[in-house]
């Protein structure tokens, strides 16, 4: 998770939307990415998306663990469940509950890990800039 909140902590730093993803496979890292919707005006660059754009061609992904900071939003979710991704461990759901439910509905294993670090990075990034924040979820 450390790797994951090193990159929302560079998404925020590039002034984007502070949320990162890692790729894990027989514990190590094969993936990181972080939010650049803002970055590269890309609608659907969250920060598990990207993560997998990083990752390339895995082949199967039935070994792998995903990693983000957040709880992913149902487009991610959608990915993690077609891509047959296992398990998703998440730093928080607190400032937004994502599709959780969708993706254990789906048989993906979901850790939340409620971290303080986490929910205070989103907390004041959403009190700092909440009409990016309402854009990214789709709530303009």
């Amino acid at each position: 998770m450390k790797a994951a909140i090193e990159q929302a902590q560079k998404s925020l730093s590039e002034g984007g939307i502070p949320i990162g993803a890692v790729l894990v496979q027989d514990h190590r890292i094969i993936s990181r990415g972080h939010n650049k919707r803002v970055q590269e005006q890309n609608p659907i660059l969250h920060g598990e998306m990207d993560c997998l754009n990083n990752a390339g061609r895995v082949g199967s992904y039935k070994d792998t663990v995903m990693y983000s900071t957040l709880m992913p939003c149902y487009m991610c979710a959608g990915t993690i469940v077609q891509f047959k991704i296992p398990k998703v461990i998440v730093g928080e759901s607190v400032t937004f509950s994502g599709a959780r439910h969708f993706m254990e509905s789906h048989g993906v294993e979901v850790i939340d890990l409620s971290l303080s670090e986490c929910i205070q990075m989103m907390e004041e990034f959403i009190a700092d800039k909440p009409e990016l924040w309402n854009e990214d979820i789709g709530e303009l």
